[in-house]
């Protein structure tokens, strides 16, 4: 819930934001009226950001991979009991 909350306060503050550089004319009437747009964009550049960074630093378990090996290889040797053609390596 209070995620909820933080979410709906930044979504007032933002509106807040907008709707007074409408009424103050600070910011020219036509590049006002793209805020929104500008604002999507950035937050999917943002997003795209975030997912780059995050496979950046995805870490590696070299254990798993071991382990991952070894089931693979029990696989195998069970496929090929029952008769089934795995492939060669």
């Amino acid at each position: 819930m209070k995620h909820v909350l933080k979410i709906f306060s930044l979504l007032v503050v933002i509106s807040a934001l907008w709707i007074g550089l409408l009424q103050a004319s600070i910011i020219p009437q036509s590049h006002t009226w793209l805020l929104p747009i500008y604002f999507v964009v950035s937050l999917g550049c943002y997003g795209l950001l975030m997912v780059g960074v995050g496979l950046m630093h995805f870490p590696t378990c070299p254990q798993e991979a071991l382990l991952l090996q070894q089931d693979i290889a029990e696989a195998k040797d069970f496929l090929k009991q029952r008769g089934v053609d795995v492939g060669s390596e």
